[in-house]
């Protein structure tokens, strides 16, 4: 389990997630108690249905537990309305999926400035916010390209700027780099890291890939909804 940190940014306690699926109720968590710091950069691994984006989606408020406590940047998200959750994910929260989840027919820097729209942000702030991503990822140059027009790492530098655009302490990442070959991975991996050492974003990734969690300070293994053991390492690999 993760060490108790001296200012953690998310906080579950003795959190719990059954489905009910048929007459057989499927334990998804099992009492998970953790604290993850702020500015951190960790991975979660284990078996597949062991909980792993289960667990992801209760810290990013996506989906509710069915018992136990969630504080994230010191707000205690169970306690928020389904608008106030809404609002709180838009300004807190970026997310990174396996399959990009980009809109096929906007262009990479309208699928960019769609968080800053949703946010209210003026029309010249959205234009210097997303010509400011976009040169961030690498890809001033595909501003008016599609998605079908990308490549995958592309589109997942595109799917990481959208993320990026209301400025979220946090980032959840789902497989980031399930869809890609090694070498584009790494260079994802390589951008993500980047991140988090240059702008103190607290990264919480799940993967399967040791390659990929060799990326990450601390690795959290799971099994069965629980968290059976941690270990520390480096960060960026060679």
């Amino acid at each position: 389990m993760a060490e108790p940190a001296s200012d953690p940014i998310v906080t579950l306690s003795n959190v719990h997630k059954v489905y009910l699926t048929g007459t057989s109720p499927v334990r998804a968590l099992a009492g998970i108690t953790l604290d993850i710091r702020r500015g951190a950069f960790i991975a979660i691994m284990g078996p597949s249905g062991c909980g792993k984006s289960t667990l992801l989606n209760v810290i990013g408020g996506v989906d509710t537990p069915s018992e136990g406590s969630v504080t994230v940047n010191g707000v205690q998200v169970l306690r928020l309305s389904d608008d106030e959750l809404s609002d709180f994910r838009r300004d807190t929260i970026g997310f990174v999926y396996q399959f990009y989840n980009l809109i096929p027919s906007l262009t990479a820097a309208e699928n960019v400035e769609l968080p800053l729209a949703f946010a209210g942000a003026s029309g010249a702030a959205r234009t210097a916010r997303v010509k400011d991503l976009l040169h961030q990822v690498r890809l001033d140059d595909r501003a008016d390209h599609t998605p079908s027009l990308l490549s995958g790492g592309e589109q997942q530098r595109v799917a990481i700027a959208r993320c990026l655009a209301n400025n979220p302490d946090i980032i959840l990442l789902d497989e980031p780099t399930g869809d890609l070959d090694r070498t584009t991975g790494k260079a994802i991996m390589e951008l993500l890291s980047a991140l988090n050492k240059s702008q103190g974003k607290t990264l919480i990734m799940v993967t399967h890939d040791p390659s990929v969690a060799a990326f990450a300070e601390l690795i959290l293994e799971m099994e069965d909804g629980k968290i059976v053991g941690s270990r520390k390492q480096g960060g960026v690999p060679t």
